[in-house]
């Protein structure tokens, strides 16, 4: 056979280990940089407040939002707060920040009034002597008391307590002939309140009650026609009866002979 047509024959070598366990190493040092990511977002937990830890806690009980278990609070949509007498502040400071975004904020900052109370939290929308929320003399709410209301409707909606809805009047009568008062007029702006706030965010049943006090609670009582005796109450009530609450002790009765004290 002539030397130029003989076969070429080609060799190819192994390499050393390498070629057996070229990528292991890369498997095992990811494994170990997800356990290390893992232990360390467990310390930073354990560091957290209760607000992130009930946050968390919620995404994994509900992953997809069905339940409105968010772990976020941004913008106070979807904020999985388990209102109780504790962290009832932490509401309250999520409202105020979402007011502070609207463009009336510096307006209406005055006459809205956030209490803590043994009811729950108090939201207050305080009238002017021009009137601020309702138009002077009716139950229409005006573009401010709208925009207002449909912001707390869009905040409370995701929650889980219930609501209750309080109107309430100065002591200067209402004009007309008498066939419709003060009576009238703070329960219906209450109910104004509540039609708005249930189509535009709350979720059906969340309002438990709708009440209208007339000039019966007022709130600035040393001046019975000041103009923030004119309000509708939002009462945000707690989810949980407040921790150490006990059912009220039973009146003594009263010593033979005697007369119990008379209520009012």
């Amino acid at each position: 056979m002539d030397e130029d047509k003989q076969p070429i024959i080609v060799i190819k070598k192994k390499a050393g280990h390498g070629g057996h366990h070229g990528g292991a190493w890369k498997v095992a040092y990811a494994d170990f940089v997800t356990a290390m990511m893992a232990f360390f977002m467990v310390m930073w937990l354990m560091n957290s407040n209760e607000k992130i830890k009930e946050s968390v806690a919620g995404y994994f009980k509900d992953p997809d939002g069905a339940g409105k278990q968010s772990g976020s609070a941004s913008a106070g949509q979807g904020d999985s707060l388990n209102i109780s007498k504790d962290n009832m502040g932490d509401l309250k400071e999520q409202l105020e920040q979402a007011m502070k975004k609207m463009p009336d904020f510096q307006q209406l900052k005055d006459q809205v009034s956030m209490t803590v109370t043994g009811e729950g939290l108090r939201i207050e929308l305080l009238e002017t002597e021009k009137g601020m929320f309702f138009e002077s003399g009716s139950s229409r709410p005006s573009a401010n008391g709208e925009e207002l209301i449909l912001l707390l409707a869009n905040q409370l909606g995701n929650l889980p307590n219930s609501l209750l809805l309080e109107g309430h009047m100065d002591s200067k009568p209402f004009s007309g002939d008498g066939s419709y008062t003060n009576w009238e007029l703070a329960s219906d702006r209450a109910n104004s309140a509540r039609r708005l706030m249930e189509t535009s965010g709350l979720r059906a049943g969340q309002v438990a009650q709708v009440r209208g006090f007339a000039d019966r609670k007022l709130r600035v009582s040393e001046d019975p026609l000041h103009p923030s005796n004119r309000r509708v109450s939002v009462i945000v009530k707690y989810l949980d009866p407040p921790p150490g609450s006990a059912e009220p002790a039973e009146a003594p009765k009263p010593a033979a002979g005697g007369k119990a004290s008379g209520g009012h």
